[in-house]
């Protein structure tokens, strides 16, 4: 199964001050953290959706191949994102499935991507997510094609939650070790940066 990645990288950062997904996290970027996992998994294209801020991002990422889309309406909120980034892979008939992965998510790890994508490959289900030991986290969350329409009609600042929620006869979930914590504010990045935090691999 040919599996991509859409990374949503497009979001206001209005509680954390400042642009969240270019704050230094050990020697790297919050969205560089991303990134790098996503590249150690098995998947593959990458699409990046930014926003307004295309310009520093570009500026402040270290690239390899992924392919950077832009939402020209990032305020319309994140299923704004979602929708421009499965349009971009809609492009290729060949990937059957996307991994929706998000930019200020830096505890992420390959492993927990690759446990999701090779689930999917074992049960056919529209829907594969992961479920957090520690706090449940629900990303990233695997869609098959056949669930690509559920998700680009979503509205507003949810992403798949509610609509894995609504229905979970669609969903599987793999059950996955640690946390996988939003940086929203500047308290949220000081207590990923904490001696013994396991973000910065």
């Amino acid at each position: 199964m040919r599996v991509a990645a859409i990374v949503l990288a497009a979001g206001a950062s209005s509680r954390f001050g400042s642009n969240k997904l270019l704050a230094a996290l050990g020697d790297r970027p919050v969205l560089q953290h991303v990134l790098d996992a996503v590249a150690a998994a098995d998947v593959d294209p990458t699409i990046v959706v930014v926003g307004g801020d295309r310009a520093a991002i570009e500026a402040g990422i270290a690239w390899r191949s992924e392919r950077r889309v832009v939402n020209d309406r990032p305020q319309d909120g994140l299923s704004s994102s979602l929708r421009v980034g499965l349009d971009a892979v809609a492009e290729d008939p060949a990937i059957e499935a996307v991994v929706i992965v998000l930019g200020d998510q830096p505890a992420l790890r390959a492993a927990v991507i690759d446990a999701v994508v090779h689930a999917a490959g074992r049960q056919p289900v529209p829907f594969v997510r992961a479920r957090y030991a520690v706090d449940g986290a629900p990303n990233p969350v695997l869609v098959r094609r056949e669930g690509w329409a559920r998700a680009a009609g979503l509205s507003g600042d949810r992403g798949l939650g509610p609509l894995l929620a609504a229905h979970p006869e669609l969903v599987l979930a793999v059950e996955v070790d640690g946390a996988n914590p939003d940086v929203d504010t500047p308290a949220d990045l000081a207590a990923l940066a904490a001696p013994g935090d396991g973000a910065q691999r």
